[in-house]
């Protein structure tokens, strides 16, 4: 099946676009799923372990399907993308800025990841700290499909990317509000000034 798509090019570009917006969307529902368990907000006949299964699995599907979009884009022949400018931010000869922001976003993602798995052991207040990453995440990853995605000049690219980010700016003046921390004091301030900027950043230009 790979050596098959890896010579359709046309194949791979829809993968690589299809797939980097479906791992948009499930980046934004982990992230609202996130804020809703970190918030406790509770619904009558919802149980809080009912949140908590679904943030994991989107979480994981979000990893699937951006793993199956980094996969078609190494592939793809039109752009030269390496395996190294997937995980070495700002090396690649292809669009190296917002090439390199998905790399970051990558990286972000992975440390995620592998202190979820290893949560028992990092305990709590190391694994929270770093569970703050997700907010940096997210941003990072849509301005690398802002600046990449060659589908975002269509009006309904435009309408999700502008749903996705009404979505995640509730959210995070949701969580903030919620109460500051000297702990996290810092990350939260980042998150709430990206909320505010990114918003103009996706506003499509005239």
């Amino acid at each position: 099946m790979l050596a098959i798509l890896s010579y359709n090019s046309k194949a791979l570009w829809y993968l690589t676009r299809g797939f980097g917006l479906v791992a948009l969307v499930l980046l934004t529902i982990s992230v609202l799923l996130g804020v809703i368990q970190t918030v406790r907000f509770v619904r009558p006949g919802v149980p809080r372990f009912v949140v908590f299964g679904l943030h994991r699995n989107v979480s994981l599907l979000a990893v699937v399907a951006i793993g199956i979009h980094v996969a078609t884009a190494v592939m793809d022949s039109y752009a030269p993308i390496r395996a190294i400018d997937v995980f070495v931010p700002f090396v690649s000869r292809y669009r190296p800025v917002w090439t390199g922001l998905g790399a970051l976003a990558v990286d972000l993602l992975i440390a995620l990841v592998l202190t979820s798995l290893l949560r028992n052991r990092l305990g709590y207040r190391t694994w929270r700290l770093v569970h703050w990453l997700a907010y940096a995440c997210w941003p990072v990853a849509v301005l690398h499909g802002l600046g990449t995605g060659t589908d975002t000049r269509l009006g309904w690219v435009q309408v999700l990317y502008l749903g996705c980010t009404a979505v995640v700016v509730v959210s995070v003046w949701w969580r903030l509000a919620k109460g500051l921390t000297t702990e996290v004091a810092a990350v939260r301030g980042v998150a709430a000034v990206a909320s505010v900027a990114l918003p103009l950043a996706v506003l499509p230009g005239p």
